[in-house]
């Protein structure tokens, strides 16, 4: 037989016995369900703000370990960047002086990527700041290593071509100067011989008599043969590759055709005193990547380190050019 149950009731001061039905068994039931329910989301609100669930815990370690693997995925870009600038360095400085090579521009080097924002997916992440550091620093290395590789390639190029490269170059005097007694003015301001006037020499004069002969002071291709009665007058311009050319002026007579292969001691021409000049000579320039530089730093195979010296001093005391 079940517990029976009795509430006092103040006013008849006595005990009235407790009908149970089924109503009010539900709806105690119901009133019990609701208190733990709001219960347990009060504790579950407050265990979530205080302490992390699993699956929390899991994704916190794996960012915590994303950002110590960008961190240190930093460290060695930086790290990359400092090993590439030494390769960027040795390649302007020594492979490319070697092969006689213009330095690659370092506006190429540095250049940016054009357009839209490349990383703009990124920005909504967590640590975005991060990540798109890294991404711009793997970018940039990435094209700046192709570069480099490519010029690596160009300098395989010049390094297989190397024998035909040294052919090229102008290399010898252009006129035979045993003794250096032919050697006459030299690069740099003269006082010009018709004019009176201090004016720059862009070349070298070697005095010699009319029929004496010119010869090609390396490899290349006649790119053409002038007359004139002014200037240089009859002369000769040989493309070698590579970015030099050779000027011979003031010949009295020609010994190729334009087109023609020359090689390093041919006899092109003959001295002569054509054109704007004084005396019988020949006035040799070298242009290199269409600039004139000074002859006297290309006459390596032709003389010692004492007949270089010598020689210096003799076209730098001349005071006067022929033409």
């Amino acid at each position: 037989m079940g517990k029976t149950n009795y509430r006092f009731n103040p006013e008849t001061l006595s005990y009235d016995k407790i009908e149970r039905n089924i109503k009010s068994l539900v709806k105690r039931l119901l009133g019990y369900l609701s208190t733990s329910i709001v219960l347990a989301v009060i504790i579950s609100m407050v265990f979530l703000q205080f302490f992390d669930s699993p699956k929390l815990r899991r994704m916190k370690r794996e960012n915590e370990r994303l950002l110590t693997q960008y961190t240190l995925m930093n460290k060695d870009l930086d790290n990359m960047s400092k090993v590439l600038k030494d390769i960027q360095y040795r390649d302007d400085n020594i492979y490319r002086v070697i092969f006689e090579a213009e330095p690659i521009p370092a506006s190429v080097r540095k250049a940016g990527f054009g357009g839209v924002n490349r990383y703009s997916q990124l920005e909504s992440m967590d640590n975005a700041d991060l990540v798109i550091s890294t991404a711009r620093k793997l970018d940039v290395l990435t094209k700046q290593i192709y570069i480099q590789s490519k010029s690596y390639d160009d300098v395989m190029t010049m390094a297989l071509n190397k024998e035909k490269m040294l052919a090229s170059l102008p290399s010898i005097m252009p006129v035979s100067n045993k003794d250096l007694k032919r050697t006459a003015s030299g690069w740099g301001y003269r006082i010009h011989p018709i004019y009176k006037i201090r004016k720059f020499h862009y070349g070298m004069d070697f005095s010699a008599p009319t029929g004496t002969e010119v010869f090609a002071t390396g490899s290349g291709v006649v790119k053409w043969i002038r007359r004139s009665k002014i200037g240089f007058g009859n002369h000769i311009l040989i493309d070698h590759g590579y970015g030099f050319e050779t000027l011979y002026a003031h010949l009295s007579a020609f010994n190729v055709k334009p087109g023609q292969k020359v090689k390093r001691g041919d006899v092109i021409g003959f001295v002569g005193s054509t054109g704007t000049s004084t005396a019988p000579h020949l006035h040799y320039e070298v242009h290199k990547n269409g600039k004139k530089v000074n002859p006297q730093n290309y006459y390596f195979l032709d003389l010692s380190p004492q007949e270089y010296e010598k020689m210096i001093e003799i076209s730098s005391n001349m005071g006067q050019s022929f033409d």
